[in-house]
């Protein structure tokens, strides 16, 4: 299996008063922007994915979006499992029941780069990978998703991406 592992674009600014509800905390315009940009690079890098899972907060199911219009990928659908707040090993549960030779996720730091350290290294220390946004990230497998299984194919960050013509 392959993993495409994608940061959401960056969002507006933590303000309680404006967004009681962080989830709802939407991408800036800019970011939007720029993520557009960095999706048509991911699109002639990477290609689409069979499936692709999303965290259900705003800025993450915007990134999703975006990707679906500018990168050709499918529509994605929530995973509970990509909030901040869930457990590393409802994400793995989650993963491993996906079907599909290549599955991409959008998510947040630091699980995204909790989720990248347990896969090739075994260990979920968040530090060890920081994804830019909206960054990509390409993990294989032999088979399952599973700890220290899988192989870093490549990283980019969204600079790269949104210079690719």
């Amino acid at each position: 299996m392959d993993l495409l592992i994608v940061r959401h674009a960056i969002a507006c600014a933590h303000n309680p008063r404006r967004w009681p509800d962080d989830g709802e905390r939407p991408l800036t315009p800019e970011g939007a922007e720029r993520a557009k940009r960095a999706a048509r690079g991911i699109g002639r890098v990477v290609g689409a994915p069979e499936r692709v899972l999303t965290s259900p907060l705003a800025r993450a199911l915007e990134t999703a979006a975006i990707l679906t219009a500018h990168a050709g990928w499918p529509q994605a659908r929530l995973c509970t499992a990509l909030a901040p707040e869930a457990a590393l090993e409802a994400l793995l549960e989650a993963l491993r029941a996906e079907p599909g030779r290549r599955v991409a996720i959008v998510g947040h730091q630091p699980g995204l780069g909790r989720l990248m350290a347990h896969c090739l290294a075994g260990t979920a220390r968040p530090e060890a990978f920081e994804l830019k946004k909206p960054g990509v990230a390409l993990l294989g497998f032999a088979g399952a998703v599973c700890a220290g299984g899988g192989t870093l194919r490549w990283l980019l960050p969204p600079g790269v991406l949104r210079a690719v013509r």
